[in-house]
């Protein structure tokens, strides 16, 4: 039986002994820092049923614990709030039941029941960049996230490798290409294609200055660019499986997937099953002529197909052109049902998708249900908030995105440069100062990234997230690198439980760590890693707060001695079990 328990059943009896009136449970909290106390009974939420004073109501119930209840030795109440103190014995109890625990705070799978999380899902005509970092970072450690809270988890990605987007750096490259390739250029795959939808879109541009030059408005020239008109007729070709058309697309793909590669092994993501648009668009496209005979869709005269959801408070949406190609609705509608046949243990599914698809997803999942998917009620749009840079938006087609290699080279050469200042490194070999600069600069990253809630939108400074002070990853690794430190000085044994009686600051500690399982919880039913991010961050503060209180090795006794290492030990147990969810590694030292 958990404390809270054991004080709820006592509450109850208290109440009807006290006031004669029975309760179904009582409100709990964590006791606010200010004050003495390790948990907080809500007095107010008695007033349905009693009335009175909330403060005289909460020292008749304090006092009646405090005799009752073996575990609380203590209690003030603050207008309706009674805050209890539980006794040493009861938190060192606690501490012991977690203490050899490597995996404490993650949940059991009890079911085999599956979540599919789909995260990255790049357009094979341009390299990985900022936005998608956030992207990854969120998905990935959403996952894993969700695999802590005790459930079965499959990483996805759809890799949009086909559309008119594709075609553009295609009839590109066709048109200016030279038949160069990444082992001539020195490029990576991804890098040199994109270079190509970067060229499509500026010829483009010059196409339609020419056709505004001799008369026509702006929206006219822009549909009657020759270009836009040859990239248009490529996909028709790609559609119809011409074999030089579909050539070009496997060779420039290839090229695409290996440079993609090396950014996901650089980043510390993977993935369990990669799904392709060009694979998944044809079930769309046969799923979308069934519900046209069933009638969820309708056709207009130019043989488009829509969907009409002016009843559900949407619009009218497109799932097929007049032509007869796919749509992005049309590709999903069809990869979300070929997961379902693929694994039929998955029960729900995440997008993580930027917000300015919020309406895309909520037409997505309505017309599934219309289909008669009842699974359709267990999908999760991941809404994240974009990231921006201090000089602005960024934009592929101009080519003025943050390229998430380069960024993450940056990230390495900062912590370089700030470990260097620092001075803190001797004795190391230069293959181990490079390694720690990378674990620094993606820490970095990574936290400042997942520290954030996923709704909110990021402005990214990669100066600031390296900073070694405050709310940011690198003094997280910093604290876990001293207690490596703490613990390889400590040459005695710190296995076996022992009994003191608690500091103020060890308390802390302690109560801190016990939150560590609900913030998983919560963690995964909100999809935010920011929950686990800030949890560390408060962790770190009460075991440093801890750290520069009481003294460890010149203890007052061996026992306190004994005790100190072990806290500090457990305490880098969870700070490297929190930070494996974010997908950051931790120093030994530093």
């Amino acid at each position: 039986m958990n404390i809270q328990t054991t004080i709820q059943k006592a509450t109850q009896e208290a109440l009807q002994e006290l006031y004669q009136v029975n309760i179904d449970s009582v409100e709990f909290q964590s006791t606010r820092k200010e004050f003495e106390g390790d948990v907080t009974i809500v007095v107010f939420a008695f007033l349905k049923v009693i009335r009175g004073n909330p403060v005289e109501i909460g020292n008749k119930l304090g006092a009646y614990l405090k005799e009752n209840v073996a575990e609380v030795t203590d209690f003030n109440v603050v207008k309706g709030f009674l805050n209890l103190v539980l006794s040493d014995s009861h938190l060192l109890n606690l501490f012991y039941q977690t203490f050899a625990n490597k995996t404490f705070g993650f949940g059991k799978k009890d079911t085999d029941e599956a979540i599919m999380v789909e995260y990255s899902s790049p357009n094979t005509n341009k390299p990985l960049h900022l936005g998608h970092i956030r992207n990854n970072l969120l998905g990935y450690s959403v996952a894993e996230i969700l695999k802590a809270a005790g459930n079965k988890v499959y990483k996805t990605q759809i890799v949009n490798d086909r559309g008119i987007h594709i075609c553009k750096s295609m009839l590109a490259y066709q048109k200016f290409g030279n038949e160069e390739t990444p082992e001539s250029t020195g490029l990576k795959g991804d890098k040199l294609i994109g270079n190509y939808y970067v060229r499509f879109d500026q010829e483009y541009k010059k196409e339609i200055a020419i056709l505004e030059a001799k008369g026509l408005d702006t929206d006219d020239a822009k549909k009657q660019a020759p270009l836009l008109l040859e990239a248009q007729e490529m996909l028709k070709k790609w559609e119809a499986d011409d074999t030089e058309t579909r050539a070009l697309w496997e060779k420039m793909n290839q090229w695409v997937y290996k440079g993609f590669a090396v950014t996901y092994k650089a980043l510390g993501v993977d993935f369990d099953i990669n799904y392709y648009e060009s694979q998944t668009y044809l079930i769309g496209k046969e799923i979308v002529e069934k519900g046209l005979e069933k009638g969820v869709f309708f056709k207009k005269e130019d043989g488009s197909v829509w969907i009409d959801l002016s009843d559900d408070g949407l619009d009218e949406k497109i799932v097929l052109r007049a032509d007869g190609t796919a749509v992005y609705m049309t590709q999903d509608i069809g990869t979300a049902i070929q997961r379902i046949k693929d694994y039929a243990e998955v029960k729900g599914m995440v997008y993580t998708v930027g917000n300015e698809q919020d309406y895309h997803f909520k037409v997505l999942f309505l017309i599934l249900k219309k289909l008669g998917f009842d699974w359709s009620d267990n999908l999760y749009h991941l809404s994240y908030g974009m990231v921006d840079l201090p000089e602005g938006k960024m934009k592929s087609r101009e080519g003025t995105v943050v390229d998430a290699d380069d960024l993450m080279q940056e990230m390495t050469d900062t912590a370089r440069e700030i470990s260097q200042d620092l001075g803190k490194l001797e004795g190391y070999t230069n293959t181990e100062k490079e390694d720690l600069y990378r674990i620094i600069g993606m820490g970095a990253l990574k936290y400042y990234i997942l520290k954030v809630d996923p709704k909110k939108r990021i402005l990214f400074d990669p100066k600031e997230s390296i900073d070694f002070n405050g709310n940011t990853g690198p003094f997280i690794q910093y604290t876990y690198a001293r207690i490596q430190s703490l613990l390889r000085r400590a040459d005695f044994d710190y296995s076996k439980p022992v009994h003191i009686e608690l500091h103020t600051k060890e308390r802390e500690v302690i109560k801190q760590l016990q939150e560590f399982s609900e913030v998983i919880q919560s963690a995964a039913q909100n999809h935010s890693p920011a929950l686990i991010a800030n949890y560390t961050y408060d962790l770190v503060k009460a075991f440093n707060s801890f750290y520069q209180s009481v003294s460890i090795f010149a203890a007052d006794n061996a026992t306190n001695k004994i005790f100190r290492i072990q806290l500090s030990s457990k305490v880098a147990n969870v700070i490297q079990s929190a930070f494996r969810l974010l997908g950051i590694e931790m120093p030994e030292r530093m």
